[in-house]
């Protein structure tokens, strides 16, 4: 299993948390049958943190113009909107709810250039509220494909403190490989043109990388 490279620090504060506290339970409580049960909870949590982080093979799926999901997770969202920051017009808004049980590693969705990238510093509310698109801490990553303009924002969720971006204006990036990771529960909002035929539904669960988000037309 690899680990990924920008969690190397968070893992290592949860052992450091963890491990110590499990050697604790054992050295002062004497009574067996209460101190190994204790002790699975802080030897779960060391595990699961490995498990959390984790970075799948994953294969590029579709044609060109085909818009693939940036993470995986549940679809929660699909509606046409009024996108005021990069493509500053009407679209459609597809937005993927990660929990903690999903792969938190996001994916460029298309082939491309990124033309906008921008930090926002914000709140932390639930990942899956509507108004989490504007007030939760996100990133916002604009592309330009040849069939058309794509853009995403990585949402931090409620337990979400650090959202890891790959994206530099002027640099041409390929679909399926790794634009980032956002650490604990979290979503990702696309917004893609009026006339992509969107290929998902509301409550439908996707990979990234390899689920069809959207088909674009020239």
């Amino acid at each position: 299993m690899v680990i990924h490279k920008d969690c190397y620090g968070t893992i290592l504060l949860v052992w450091l948390i963890c491990a110590p506290l499990a050697y604790l339970i054992l050295r002062f409580i004497p009574w067996s049958f209460i101190s190994y049960p204790l002790c699975v909870i802080p030897m779960f949590f060391m595990g699961f943190v490995l498990f959390f982080f984790r970075v799948p093979n994953r294969v590029r799926v579709g044609d060109d113009n085909h818009v693939t999901s940036v993470a995986d997770g549940k679809v929660v969202i699909i509606d046409k909107v009024y996108e005021n920051e990069y493509i500053k017009g009407e679209c459609i808004q597809v937005s993927v709810y990660m929990d903690f049980f999903n792969v938190h590693v996001n994916y460029w969705p298309v082939d491309g250039e990124v033309t906008y990238y921008k930090y926002h510093p914000g709140k932390y509310m639930l990942a899956y509220l509507p108004k989490a698109s504007e007030l939760n801490e996100h990133t916002s990553v604009g592309m330009r494909s040849q069939y058309g303009d794509v853009f995403f924002k990585q949402l931090a969720g409620t337990f979400a403190r650090r959202i890891v971006c790959y994206a530099q204006p002027g640099n041409v990036e390929t679909k399926s490989d790794e634009c980032g990771i956002i650490k604990f529960g979290s979503r990702i909002d696309m917004y893609l043109p009026l006339d992509a035929e969107i290929k998902v539904k509301i409550g439908e669960c996707v990979r990234g990388s390899e689920t069809i988000i959207a088909e674009l037309h020239k």
